[in-house]
């Protein structure tokens, strides 16, 4: 089993960075300008499918012990993820931003 733990205060060298975020860029995310934090959002057909996603990405979250910040309106889902103890982007965003890509691609 994973310790998600470990990529809790892991800062991504400019060289993992710059590949991350590519492939995060490609897949919809954005980087904020205000912090050092990325955003997606995400719509669904329904607000059950909203919330079934949420309901996944929260459980996700609680084991990574990584909590996004997060709007819900009926059908659409805001996320932003940052390292809050690190003050920016780390590792454990990615890892959590990927699995969140792969939960919205399930519903």
């Amino acid at each position: 089993m994973t310790s998600y733990n470990t990529f809790s205060l892991h800062w991504l060298t400019t060289e993992e960075r710059n590949q991350v975020l590519h492939e995060l860029k490609a897949s919809g995310w954005s980087e904020l300008t205000e912090r050092d934090a990325i955003y997606k959002e995400f719509i669904f057909k329904t607000f059950n499918q909203a919330f079934g996603f949420m309901t996944r990405v929260a459980l996700q979250a609680e084991k990574m012990n990584h909590h996004p910040e997060w709007f819900n309106v009926y059908n659409k889902v805001q996320i932003t993820l940052i390292s809050h103890d690190c003050g920016g982007l780390t590792k454990r965003d990615v890892k959590l931003a990927q699995f969140i890509d792969k939960a919205a691609a399930s519903v």
